[in-house]
This record gives C-alpha cells, structure tokens and sequence, in this order.
C-alpha cells in the first residue's frame, strides 16, 4: 500500500507546504525540532484539520478539502505508536493487546495475535501488567496494540525519543521486521540519522515545513545541503553481506567484493545488512597507509566535493564498496591536492560503527 500526503497550512510559526508520495514500507519524516514533523503526523491522524490538501493511502481517503471528505480520527484505521508507550496500567499485556483488536471492523483484514506476539517477542509477558515492563518491552506492547488493530497505516512519532541506548538497540530489529513483514505502510518520525539509515524505505527530509528532500536514505543522509539533523548526520549507507564472524570478536563484512571488519554483530553468515558510516569517522589518505590500527581501507577515487561556510567539506569517495562520505578540512585537500577524479583511500575505524548503525537490509 502506498501513502499520499498534500498538506497546506498556515502556523503561527511556520506555513506548512508538503506534498510527497511514499511506497510500501517505513517512511521516515526527517528533521530538527520544529521542523514540522509531528504537526504533518497530527494532520494525517485528524488531530489537526489543514486548511488544504489531501490524504490518502492506496484508495482509502482520510481527508480531502476538495472533496468535502474529513474522516473523524476513530474512522481512519490508524495505529499510532507514541513516545512512550501509553498502555493501559490496570490491564495486562494481553488486555493491552485485546483492546486493540476491540477496535478492528469485523471485515477487515486482521494479523493473528500470535503471530504478533511471536514477531514481537512478547509471549512471556503477557500476564504482566505495565509497572512490570522495562520501556523497551513496554514499546514492543504498544506496537502489538498498534497492529492488533488491523490498521491501514501505523504512525510512530519518535518512538525511541524516550528509551536509552540500549533499549534503542533493542526495539530497531522490530521495526525491521515490522518493515519487511507487515504490508501497512509506515510514516515513522525521528531525527537520529541511524535510525534512517537502518529503517527507512523512504525519506521525506523537512525544514520550515517544507519538503527539502525526498529519496532512499542513502541520498538524503550522504547530502550536506539537507543535513535535517546537523553535519554530524552526514554519512554513508552501504549495503554489505555477512561473511564471517572471527573468534576475536570481530564480524567480516563483504562489501561489494571488499571487506570490512566491524565489532560482532548479531546477525547470521550471509544475512544482508545495511550499515551507516558517519562521515567524521572517515579519514583519506593519498597514499595507501601502512603501520596503521584501523583494519578498513578502501580504494577508491574522488567523485565530489563540497565545500561548506567554515573550515570543512564533505568529500565524495566511489569505492567497491559504494560511495563512502569523508568530513575533512579544506586545509588538508590543499595540502593533499585533493580534487574530483583523484585516486585516495578512505580509513574507517573499525570500532567507530556503533550498534545501532547496523541493522538489516531491505528485503529483496
């Protein structure tokens, strides 16, 4: 199912002026605070009725000012996942989860509870209630209660805002499999660049509430013009293939017939990954290093660069492994002799790629 949204609207702090199509899967609004994120999520969900424009997913209308059509906010089929999890304290998990297929028409087309439940890993905790749950498992709940409702489209506005790092790590597999899995389609709001780079189908990158962007997350994040999230989102996403897992712990990597090695991953032998390398972790090189730490060089040559209104620039490098993004001083591409069509070799630091830049590829 595909999502279309036209939306205009005056703010007192912003006009709001969007209009983008998204195919099936997790499309990511993408932008600072501000930027008009949550208010085009409120929009679709009815909570904020637009002075013009037009919703729709597939042939399903949720509203249309053209069109005199403005669906009340408990008719539109949605699954909204919030910030936290807003579960019921007095119910259990299972009531939890019950409540949303209370909420499902008897013809719609429903998920199997225990598939969800299995999809979700929540199976052991369905006789808990939600002062028992850690906020991870609390967010896996409400997006069991999400789906259980037979929805036509989830919205989940910065579902891991509130949740640390290590509970981050944990719900990002979900959402992969939420993505791959599940035909409804997903408008997923956030400003954390790994959480685009390992989710995102497609991006919708937002700035004064308008569309700045709009593509795969490899475009979006590798542009500095864009940068919704500050220059330090800037990065590379690579497609990659598990090869090895070494007693050393590290995992090895096939990255188009080169290898990287990255701290072990919990990810089988040849299971395709997508993996985010921010460009402040890339240094160049002309030469190729030697007597170095880092185990990731990649040989490759200048495709671009662009320079921005300080000291630094993003540079462009096209490797077998795909287009890797380095953040260096314009000072050192002088001194180098740096420009498009040079040969150079890009260094990673092989400890620099955190767990949540990595996760699983698309499917197909």
């Amino acid at each position: 199912m595909s999502l279309s949204v036209r939306l205009q609207h005056q703010l007192p702090e912003m006009a709001l002026d969007m209009d983008f199509d998204a195919p099936p899967g997790v499309t990511v609004l993408f932008g600072r605070s501000g930027s008009g994120k949550t208010t085009v999520v409120n929009a679709v969900a009815g909570l904020l009725r637009p002075s013009a424009g037009c919703v729709s997913v597939d042939d399903w209308v949720l509203f249309d000012t053209t069109k005199g059509i403005w669906l009340p906010p408990h008719r539109r089929r949605l699954g909204y996942i919030f910030q936290e999890g807003r579960l019921f304290p007095h119910l259990t998990v299972r009531q939890n989860l019950a409540y949303g297929r209370w909420f499902a028409p008897r013809d719609a087309k429903r998920e199997k509870p225990d598939r969800v439940i299995e999809m979700l890993g929540i199976g052991h905790l369905l006789n808990r209630r939600p002062a028992k749950l850690s906020g991870g498992e609390k967010q896996r709940v409400a997006i069991g209660r999400a789906l259980l409702a037979a929805p036509r489209l989830i919205l989940a506005d910065e579902p891991l805002a509130a949740l640390d790092e290590a509970r981050k790590t944990e719900i990002l597999p979900y959402f992969e499999r939420l993505r791959d899995e599940i035909s409804v389609p997903i408008l997923y709001v956030t400003h954390s660049a790994a959480e685009v780079a390992r989710l995102a189908t497609s991006v919708v990158a937002l700035q004064d509430g308008k569309v700045v962007r709009h593509g795969p997350a490899s475009e979006v994040l590798s542009d500095p013009s864009v940068a919704p999230a500050g220059i330090r989102a800037v990065g590379a996403v690579l497609r990659v293939r598990v090869a090895k897992h070494h007693e050393d712990g590290l995992s090895e990597l096939d990255a188009g017939g080169a290898r990287l090695f990255l701290p072990r991953v919990a990810h089988r032998i040849g299971q395709d990954l997508r993996i985010r390398i921010p460009a402040q972790e890339v240094i160049l090189s002309s030469k190729k290093p030697e007597g170095l730490s880092a185990l990731n060089v990649l040989n490759g040559h200048i495709e671009a660069i662009r320079a921005g209104e300080g000291p630094g620039a993003i540079v462009s490098v096209k490797t077998q492994a795909g287009v890797v993004l380095a953040r260096v001083t314009r000072r050192s591409l002088t001194s180098l002799g740096f420009q498009p069509g040079s040969h150079c070799y890009a260094v990673i630091k092989t400890v620099a790629l955190a767990p949540e830049d990595v996760g699983g590829a698309l499917s197909g």
